[in-house]
């Protein structure tokens, strides 16, 4: 193949006219193999080549200075992120396939197929951006772009009646948003050891730790999606767009929590109490007076989490601490850092650093002139404690976290 074979005309149809493309590529007579072989692995490759240029040529960081992932690394999560894009169109269609006739749907994998392949490309020809670290934020935009494809494409490739488009292309956001989350932890692990499997889950061993899947909780999470499926199915029924959203929003919440509970956190855990948070909250630190305080409990589009915080502060030193739980989706974020691995990093005017204490994960961040500095730790069960001071230096902000009780805040999260 040659630059010519690009799909350029389809991506250009599928982008600028998806009305009028859609009905086009219903008609179409085509194969997977041929999908993968003339559309996928073009657009999927650009996106890994854009990530690789990106982090291992361009390379990431500011203020002079500037941070590039080794060139082998670089290549081989490239090649990983590819294939692992071409299996998640592969899964989710048939996902898509299986759900069909709840939505009174027509079943017909090859249909399927054909509209999560072309509904990616938004996301994947928006990745391009990954060339420039910097913008990244903007592949999100793309992201976007691919759910309204999804949306259009859903009556016209499924055959579902329009009524039934939106909360079909809830669900299948659901299984997505899972499927995304297993892309960026397997995408983020270079060459990871052979996973051992036994006794009910499946092991991950990284250079930073492992992660430990259990396979029997995966059955709880298809149970959660069925369910998120029929409550947007009677949300759509409604009439009420606003129902519509704060089911798809649950069903997003509920599937992350399953997903955290799978990878070993607590799904069904609720968050400590708001008020047992503020009372871990000392009256002084490091001589400074407590200032003021707050301290809530509460839920947003299906997420409910508590937190506590205060400030402290005598003339030009300040901190700011706060204490955030998230209950079973703070296993979420335990699995992130565990993932996220040790770095470091150095301007003209800061110092950043990210390693691990034990099962704690550590991220500080120091101005050299002593201004401003902040301290954060990431607790074993995904519970975030973090400290900002001004006019203070690291040590005495690492202090008021430490001095804190953490062994009794971890007892807490996991006795809830």
């Amino acid at each position: 193949m040659t630059l010519s074979d690009l799909p350029l005309a389809r991506v250009k149809a599928i982008l600028f006219s998806p009305r009028t493309e859609w009905p086009v590529i219903e008609a179409e007579a085509s194969d997977v193999a041929s999908i993968y072989r003339g559309y996928l692995i073009w657009l999927a490759g650009l996106s890994a080549l854009a990530m690789f240029i990106g982090t291992s040529i361009v390379g990431v960081g500011g203020f002079g200075m500037t941070f590039r992932v080794p060139v082998l690394s670089g290549l081989a999560s490239a090649l990983v992120t590819i294939v692992l894009t071409l299996l998640m169109v592969y899964v989710l269609a048939r996902v898509a396939d299986a759900l069909a006739p709840k939505f009174e749907g027509h079943q017909d994998f090859m249909s399927a197929f054909k509209l999560l392949a072309y509904a990616s490309t938004g996301s994947l020809v928006a990745s391009v951006v990954y060339i420039v670290p910097s913008l990244s934020i903007l592949a999100l935009l793309g992201s976007l772009y691919s759910v309204y494809l999804l949306y259009l494409g859903v009556p016209v490739m499924m055959k579902c009646p329009p009524a039934k488009a939106l909360p079909y292309t809830a669900v299948l956001l659901v299984c997505g948003f899972v499927a995304g989350l297993v892309i960026a932890g397997l995408s983020a692990i270079f060459l990871p050891s052979p996973a051992s499997m036994g006794g009910g889950s499946v092991k991950i061993e990284t250079p930073q730790g492992s992660v430990t899947v259990d396979s029997g909780k995966l059955e709880a999470l298809a149970k959660k999606m069925e369910a998120s499926g029929r409550k947007a199915e009677e949300a759509a029924r409604s009439g009420d767009p606003a129902a519509v959203a704060n089911a798809a929003a649950e069903a997003i919440a509920a599937a992350a929590a399953a997903a955290a509970g799978a990878a070993g956190g607590q799904p069904d855990r609720t968050p400590i109490p708001a008020a047992d948070l503020k009372a871990m909250l000392p009256e002084t630190l490091d001589g400074l007076a407590r200032e003021r305080w707050e301290a809530s409990s509460g839920g947003a589009m299906g997420i409910v989490g508590s937190t506590a915080k205060a400030s402290y502060g005598k003339g030009d030193r300040r901190i700011d601490l706060e204490i955030t739980d998230t209950g079973g989706l703070a296993g979420l974020a335990a699995m992130a850092a565990m993932l996220g691995g040790t770095s470091e990093r150095e301007t003209q005017e800061t110092i950043e650093k990210t390693y691990r204490e034990g099962k704690r994960v550590v991220r500080e961040k120091a101005s050299k002139t002593g201004g401003r500095s902040e301290y954060q730790l990431i607790l074993e069960n995904g519970v975030i404690v973090e400290a900002e001071g001004s006019g203070v230096e690291l040590a005495v902000v690492k202090r008021a976290i430490t001095a804190l009780d953490l062994k009794r805040l971890e007892a807490a999260a996991k006795a809830n």
